[in-house]
Order: C-alpha cells, then structure tokens, then sequence
C-alpha cells in the first residue's frame, strides 16, 4: 500500500501571462525581496530573459527555472512563455508545477496567449492564484478585466475549486501586491503568503524509490549532458547509479556525476535532493524530454510529456545562391542537420524529417513565429543556410480535407474595422463577435485558417497605421476553406550578377519598393523589390548612365532615392511566394527565386501549367 506525503519545505509554480503583461518584472521583484541579493548589490532588470533575443523583443520564448528562499520554504518558479508558438515549452514546464500564478494585465484583460497557457494547466488540475497586474495604469479597469476572467474559466471547463481562486492586485514595476486596490501595498508578502497557504507541496509515495522525469536538456561543456526534471519520488545522491527509461521501454545504466538544484537563477552543486524539488542532473549523454530517471532495482516509467500536434512545416536547405560562403562559417548540410536535431532534442514541440532532397530538411513546429526564431538563433550561430515559406500541414479525415483554424482577437480604431474586415474575409475569414467600447475603438473574433495569417501580420500594421493589435489561438482543425490570393503584387527580379547602381535604383523606383541599397551585392534569380503589379519583372539594377563627353560624371550624385526599409527576418518570410526562398547569413537576408535562371522558372511554370 502507498502512502502519499506531501514535502511541505517546497513549492513548485509556474507563473502565466500573455506576451508584456509584466510576468519577468514580477519575478524580478521576487527575487529583490526574498533576500537573494545583497542590498547594495547591482542586479540587471529582467533577470530571466536570458536570451539575447528574449532580451531584444521583451518576450519569453524559453521556459526557465529558479528560485526563492521564503524561510525553511524553497518556491521553484517556473517562467513560462506566453506565445502559442512555443507552447512545447509550456507543456514541458508545466509537468514540474503543483500550481500556477495568473498574472493579467489591468487594461488588457485575458488575451488569446493568456488563454492557451491557462488551459493547459487547468487541463493538469493546477490550482490557480489570479494577480490583476499593472493597477496603476491610467486605463486600468480591474473589476472588467475580473468579470473577464471569470469568463475565461468558465468558458475552459474549471471546476467549482478552480474557480474559487484567490485574488491580488499588484504593480509588478514596484514590488506591491495587495488584497484592495484601493489600500496599497508595500511589497509582495500577500502574494508569497498565497503561495504558501494555496499551493500545495508536491506529493509523493514516502515509500517509492528515486523517479525523475526529465522535462528540459541543456548542456555543460565540462558535466556534458544535463537532464533537468521534477522528483517525483525518493531521494538521490552523488555517484549513485541510476537507470534512464527511454520512449522503447529500454533502459541505458547512468552514473550520476553530479547534481544540481536552483538558487535563485543560478545552479549550486546539491549532494543529495528531495522528493518533489526540481533538479538538474548530470551523467547521461543519450536522454530525451519525456525520459524517467529511476533506480536500476525498480524501474517504473512515468507518464510521458505529451504536446500538440505540429500545424506548420518550412523547408530549411542550403545555401545555393552565388554569394554562398562569404559571410557564414557554418554552411554545409550536416553541419544543419546536427543544429535541428539538436534543436528537436531540446524542444518538444519541434520535428525534423528529411527532405526532398539530400540537402534539405523539412522542419515542422508549432508557428511561423516559432520557425523564425530558430531561424534567427542559428545566424547569430555563424549558419548560412535557405529558407521557404511556411505552410500549413493539412489532415485527410473521412475524404475531406482539414486545416488548422485560429480563433483571431483584432483590436484597432473604429475608422480602421472596414478595411480589416474586407482583407479577413478576402482571406476566408468569418466574424463571430464584435465589441465596440465606445471609446473609438472596436474589438473584434474572427473563425479563420492558419494559412491566412502567414503574410497578414505586415499588411495589418500598415492598414491600421501602427495601432491595431493582432492575436489568436489555434482552435483545432476544421473543413478547407478554399484558396484565396496571397499576394496582389509580383517581384522584381535581378537578371545578371553585379553591384546595384544608383542611376539604375532610381530609373526602378517607380516599378515598385526596393530591397537594396547601391553598391549592394545582388545576383541573377535575387530579388531586389516588390513590384506595385501583380506578375514578376526582370530588370537589370546593375545598368550605368552613359557617359559622354557633353555630361560630367559627377551629375549621378544628385540622384536621391527613397531610404529603403531594412529587411527583417519576419518581413521576409512574409513576403515570400511558393517560388521563392529566404537566404540567410550572419550578416544579410536576401530574397530570391529558387530557380535562380529566367528559363529554368519558365519551363518550371510550362511544366506546372501541364504544358511541357
């Protein structure tokens, strides 16, 4: 018979948020007053957002462990991203938690991220404690937002206890919670009590042998491996000799060369660990997410990390093109193969199958966002490598055809709702709801598909001149709703190798938007513009003014050309057609066709149109 005891010198939380409702700022404040830090110690803000670009874009992308010290009480915090597309991290995170911290913004309320994440922890039965955050805000509005909530886990299914949750009011940028809105607080002692009182200790059979599921890898280059997880049950210490239980029932022998618990955002070597505490261990090179680390004695798997299917697929190659090598050191298919694999080992929600060719891969996730930051991650690496557009990944159900449908939440100016509304349902979108607040600006749900989003995100910014605000969730997949045109404009396409040349940009101009600047490299097949009709154009960017000896030379320099707008990463997947791929250095992101000859795409459209 088992006996289930709970460890009460622990608490393990994972704290939810949507993107910038202030969930890294509140750790922060955890942090400063919990005693982690010397008084007069210089500690830099946002002290999770580890990752250059986690740290550039003000987002949580991966999931990461800490603690607090609250007394004999240790609180492992688990931050966990607030976008959809990487919610291969939330699942993983979540399997360590025993509760979950709601942090809402005051003005905003529950948004779709917010959404997605609470869901999958109601779906694991966590408790709840709800923080309405940024009180302070001059368009705060605490009791809509609360009826919001409410709403929000009514419509996910919560039970009666969920829905009991305890309440706090909070400024995460000054370090206050308080019951009250209207009392304010000095710090955030009413939330470490919640905690305490709320949460509950991680249970566990006081009689089981050590069990350990591993829920994140990451790597040492002196300790090697490192397999992060939760204690589920026993007690385990240095040099012990353990086994690692793989997805196939088999069992490879591991000897434990050290372990690890958090303190604070750091790692401290730990001689031996407590049932329930989060730990990071060390002495196994072959391990998956998903994996239990138990005794060799008694081996008993736990349950596996299960995520979401993938729903988008992009295809990653080599670079082809004629400046290839110049600007990357890592350019060879092996060398891109080993970094998605390594990523897929490293992420759940991530799949790599090979491609239709030796040297391509098919990369499948949950997101265009999601691929984009792999994307960028490995040019900051030194990879060069080719990228496609993203496409959905369709089902075959009964002889139908199924797609990934998202529930999309707009919030723009009601002078802006027409030509929203127009663009959506040109791409086969479907208004279920709209809100007008009466305050000039109109909240609106659309039913639309997955495939409809890829490319809209730019265009939307433009229609509502910076002001609108896009989000949404992947709501399931529902019956193909049609095509419908991607793109209105063509290309402009470079028809020789050379450098760009000022005379012939400006005499371009008129065609379209540029991409390149003069002197810019450019090559045949590259793409060097957007043209404003629809159908691709062949120019030549390369072509110099005649010089005769009735004209200077120097009149060129009076020609000026329109700034032309640096080409992100996003924008460039975006842009992309079916034909067309994405080169990506270290140092530039071009865009051209993957057929780099004008023949070779033509007899690739003869051949498409079934005429050769």
């Amino acid at each position: 018979m088992t006996t289930s005891v709970r460890n009460e010198k622990l608490r393990n939380i994972a704290i939810i948020a949507h993107v910038d409702h202030g969930k890294t700022t509140l750790v922060d404040a955890m942090f400063r007053q919990s005693g982690l830090f010397r008084a007069n110690q210089e500690v830099q803000d946002r002290l999770m957002d580890s990752m250059d670009l986690e740290r550039e874009r003000g987002i949580t992308i991966a999931a990461k462990n800490c603690s607090v010290q609250l007394g004999d009480v240790k609180i492992n915090i688990i931050d966990t991203p607030g976008h959809a597309d990487f919610g291969g991290e939330v699942e993983r995170s979540l399997s360590m938690a025993d509760g979950a911290v709601l942090l809402v913004d005051a003005s905003e309320g529950p948004l779709p991220q917010t959404r997605f994440v609470l869901q999958k922890a109601l779906g694991r039965g966590l408790p709840i404690i709800v923080v309405i955050n940024k009180i302070d805000r001059p368009d705060a509005r605490a009791d809509e937002v609360l009826d919001e909530i409410y709403d929000l886990l009514i419509d996910l299914g919560a039970n009666e206890e969920q829905l009991e949750f305890p309440l706090l009011y909070a400024i995460g940028r000054e370090g206050v919670a308080m019951a009250d809105p209207a009392v304010k607080g000095t710090d955030l002692r009413p939330l470490f009590d919640l905690i305490m009182t709320e949460i509950p200790g991680p249970a566990h059979d006081e009689d089981a042998p050590f069990q350990m599921l591993v829920s994140d890898l990451s790597y040492s280059d002196y300790l090697g491996r490192l397999a992060v997880g939760k204690v589920f049950n026993g007690k385990a210490h240095a040099n012990d000799t353990l086994v690692c239980l793989k997805e196939d029932g088999t069992a490879a022998p591991l000897r434990v060369t050290r372990l690890q618990s958090y303190v604070g955002p750091r790692l401290d070597p730990a001689e031996s660990v407590e049932p329930g505490d989060i730990i990071v261990l060390s002495g196994i090179e072959d391990v998956k997410i998903g994996d239990t680390i138990c005794t060799k004695e008694a081996p008993k798997a736990l349950p596996r990390i299960s995520v979401d299917e993938p729903t988008v697929s992009m295809r990653f190659s080599i670079n082809t093109s004629p400046l290839a090598g110049r600007e990357g050191k890592l350019v060879q298919a092996n060398k891109i193969r080993e970094r998605l694999e390594k990523e897929a080992l490293m992420n759940v929600a991530i799949r790599v199958e090979d491609g239709p060719d030796r040297d391509s891969f098919i990369v499948k996730g949950r997101g265009e966002f999601q691929m984009a930051i792999l994307v960028e991650t490995m040019r900051r690496e030194g990879f060069e490598l080719t990228v496609g557009r993203p496409e959905v990944i369709l089902r075959k159900e009964d002889g139908k055809t199924l797609e990934p449908i998202e529930r999309l939440f707009v919030d723009c100016g009601e002078e802006f709702t027409g030509v929203v509304t127009e663009k959506l349902s040109a791409r086969k979108g479907r208004m279920v709801n709209m809100t007008n607040n009466g305050l000039g600006r109109v909240r609106m749900e659309f039913s639309i598909p997955s495939r409809s989003l890829i490319g809209y995100r730019d265009e939307f910014l433009t229609d509502t001149k910076g002001t609108g605000l896009l989000n949404s969730y992947l709501e399931g997949y529902g019956e193909h709703r049609g095509d419908f045109p991607s793109r209105r404009t063509g290309s402009i396409v470079c028809d020789r190798a050379g450098s760009a040349v000022t005379y012939a940009l400006f005499h371009l101009e008129p065609r379209g938007q540029l991409f390149v600047r003069p002197n810019d490299a450019v090559y045949d097949g590259m793409i060097v513009g957007e043209r404003n009709k629809s159908g691709d154009i062949e120019v030549n960017p390369c072509k110099e003014k005649k010089l005769t000896n009735m004209r200077a030379s120097g009149k060129d320099e009076s020609l000026i050309l329109t700034p032309v707008k640096p080409m992100s990463l996003e924008r460039a997947i975006h842009f992309i057609g079916e034909d067309e791929c994405v080169e990506v250095t270290p140092e530039s992101i071009r865009l051209r066709k993957l057929a780099l000859t004008a023949q070779e795409r033509r007899r690739n459209e003869k051949i498409k149109k079934g005429v050769a």
